[in-house]
């Protein structure tokens, strides 16, 4: 197997096993080809070891092995095959869960051993000294069939606590017999980061094991407790991507990676592999169908957003003084978010960030600032759409209040009915008569909803003028009745995303109804999607 980061990965382990733990997350069925395209992912990424899952436990784990080393051409991981030691009584050589791991071909191995001395009396319904020899067999026999092997101490650090000698008997167990690391588990994810360094540190002292960690996340503490583990001497670090696993969690990859390299300085992925970091998050995200975290450290979209007026007056000084690190190196962005709370330095970074050189014209600025705090008083946001305020800045860049902005069309009208039949058929009917380059459109359509039929009347009478608006689709929906009103006559803002394949962007409508402010909203949308794509507005 080719591997040009050997050096990295012999230093410093850095272990993924999204495929096994962390498809144990609730929500989360990853089907072959699923884990297949995200084994890639990780691949392209630079970890240095992909725990595939238990071979001979479930169809799908067993075709997984059979079929990534023939489709993906793994340039710096290693394929790691996940099992329990032989069974109490049971010889190493003829315990059929020992057989699938080698059947898997894989050629590390990663054993789950019981650590805690309550766990394997009442567990494993063994004794002690037995559970020594089925690591110590285990272990031995992989060994001299050309595997490399990782041992996972089970609920290390609960049983540490209850009964450290025996804990680390565990760990001389599984070392002598050849265990390259020797992994120590927070199984049920209680601890906090003095605990752990401390009896890492303790451990590694005692038995001169090379130690590994795996964190759950069950007191929020898993990225900081794994590098707890590494300031008490670990050198091999056990996560998923994004954090997933069962109950809470596991320990967040992409976090404890950028810490690793940005703030330990120590090289763990391959040359310009960091600047991916981003990417592969929510490619991953992407593949097990759940909505990337926007609040999630160095890759969520508001990771590096500054919204309050103060951070951009310095920000526009110096980005560093309100970021830790140049969002750059994770691959991310830093976004300017415009809001009630937004001051002349925020619009100006924002208009920048746009494309609008806003710095010699106080009087511009001024008149966007106080624009942008009435309309939010109103119940608009803008920060959530980027799209709507871009608008109003070319709005107020082009003419403002003299209504000189260009636009593609002029409403006339819309009408939308629901109609309720008796047996239960609704029919959602929209008309909309607008006015574009010189001609009068009137087109009707039908909808699974009003705003739906809505949305295809306005989409057919533009794209008679505008057949690039093909390309456009209605990606997301959102509705909220705003804080402070009652009942069906409250106030409604509702955010609408679109996409023509390349980008996606969000506008914003608020009004007294739902169709209402679904139509500001799509308004925005078409408008900024034809701007998107070159065409001509009106005179």
């Amino acid at each position: 197997m080719t591997t040009d980061t050997d050096s990295v990965s012999d230093g410093f382990h850095v272990f993924d096993t999204t495929l096994r733990d962390g498809a144990q997350r609730e929500g989360i069925n990853l089907t072959v080809a699923d884990k297949l395209t995200i084994a890639r992912h990780l691949d392209d990424y630079g970890v240095g070891f992909i725990e595939g899952g238990w071979p001979g436990a479930n169809p799908r784990d067993t075709e997984f092995f059979a079929r990534a080393p023939k489709e993906i051409g793994f340039r710096h991981a290693q394929l790691v095959a996940f099992g329990s030691t032989r069974r109490a009584g049971v010889p190493a050589q003829i315990d059929p869960q020992v057989k699938a791991l080698l059947d898997s071909e894989a050629p590390v191995i990663t054993l789950v051993a019981k650590s805690h001395d309550r766990h394997v009396e009442l567990a494993l319904r063994t004794t002690l000294e037995e559970n020594l020899a089925m690591i110590s067999d285990t272990v031995a026999y992989l060994r001299e069939q050309g595997r490399r092997v990782f041992v996972d101490c089970e609920h290390f650090f609960d049983g540490y606590h209850d009964n450290p000698a025996y804990a680390k008997q565990v760990v001389r167990a599984a070392y002598e017999a050849g265990a390259d690391v020797v992994v120590l588990c927070d199984t049920n994810g209680g601890m906090i980061p003095a605990q752990i360094q401390a009896v890492v540190r303790t451990v590694a002292a005692d038995t001169g094991a090379r130690l590994g960690i795996h964190a759950q996340d069950d007191t929020g503490c898993a990225v900081a407790n794994t590098l707890a583990a590494v300031d008490g001497g670990a050198t091999h670090v056990q996560c998923t991507a994004n954090g997933y696993g069962e109950r809470v969690g596991n320990a967040n990859l992409f976090p404890v990676v950028a810490a690793l390299e940005l703030k330990y300085d120590k090289r763990v992925l391959p040359e310009g592999a960091l600047a991916e970091t981003t990417r592969v998050s929510h490619a991953i995200a992407e593949v097990v169908n759940l909505t990337p975290s926007t609040h999630q450290p160095y890759v969520g979209t508001s990771a590096f957003a500054h919204k309050g007026g103060l951070h951009a007056s310095a920000i526009k000084v110096d980005p560093n003084l309100y970021q830790h690190i140049d969002p750059e190196l994770v691959g991310n962005t830093m976004r300017m978010l415009v809001s009630d709370m937004a001051g002349r330095a925020s619009v100006e970074l924002k208009g920048k960030e746009l494309g609008y050189d806003l710095s010699g014209d106080r009087e511009l600025v001024g008149r966007v600032v106080e624009r942008v705090k009435e309309q939010e008083l109103q119940g608009y946001t803008y920060e959530a759409a980027d799209a709507s305020f871009e608008l109003l800045l070319r709005d107020e860049v082009k003419g403002g209040a003299a209504g000189t902005a260009p636009r593609f069309f002029e409403l006339e009208s819309w009408r939308a009915i629901v109609e309720q039949r008796p047996d239960g058929v609704q029919v959602n009917e929209a008309t909309v008569k607008l006015w574009a380059k010189g001609e009068r459109i009137v087109v009707t359509g039908e909808g699974n909803g009003p705003v739906d039929a809505l949305d295809r009347a306005l989409r057919a009478g533009l794209e008679r003028l505008h057949p690039e608006l093909a390309r456009l689709a209605l990606v997301d929906y959102k509705v909220r009745i705003l804080e402070g009103a009652h009942g069906a006559a409250s106030t409604t803002r509702v955010l609408v995303s679109m996409s023509d394949g390349g980008a996606e962007w969000t506008t914003v409508g608020v009004g007294d109804n739902v169709i209402a402010a679904s139509w500001q909203a799509l308004d925005d949308g078409y408008t900024y999607g034809l701007l998107r794509a070159g065409a001509e507005p009106r005179a």
